[in-house]
């Protein structure tokens, strides 16, 4: 089970990372890329359910808060790894 959680983790975390290397690309337009309004579409399905609640914040917070979404995720994906890994220690 340790295994799992350690490769489930780090595959969330360079989905993350490739997510937000495409937003960068895509909104400077970087490398030749044409400027793109939809460049945080694989950032959506990586933060929920936390994105749900973004428009409650100021608008000029919410690029920031799409780019951090998976990031709670992730924190929530290692704290069960590990409450998983002493779990298993005890038995």
């Amino acid at each position: 089970m340790r295994r799992f959680c350690i490769w489930s983790t780090g595959i969330f975390f360079v989905l993350w990372i490739l997510a937000l290397a495409i937003l960068l690309i895509g909104t400077f337009g970087l490398f030749g890329q044409e400027p793109d309004p939809v460049s945080a579409v694989f950032l959506i399905p990586l933060g929920l359910p936390w994105n749900r609640f973004i428009e409650f914040a100021p608008q000029d917070f919410w690029p920031w808060l799409v780019a951090l979404a998976p990031g709670i995720n992730l924190i929530l994906l290692r704290f069960i790894c590990n409450k998983l890994a002493k779990k298993e220690k005890a038995q």
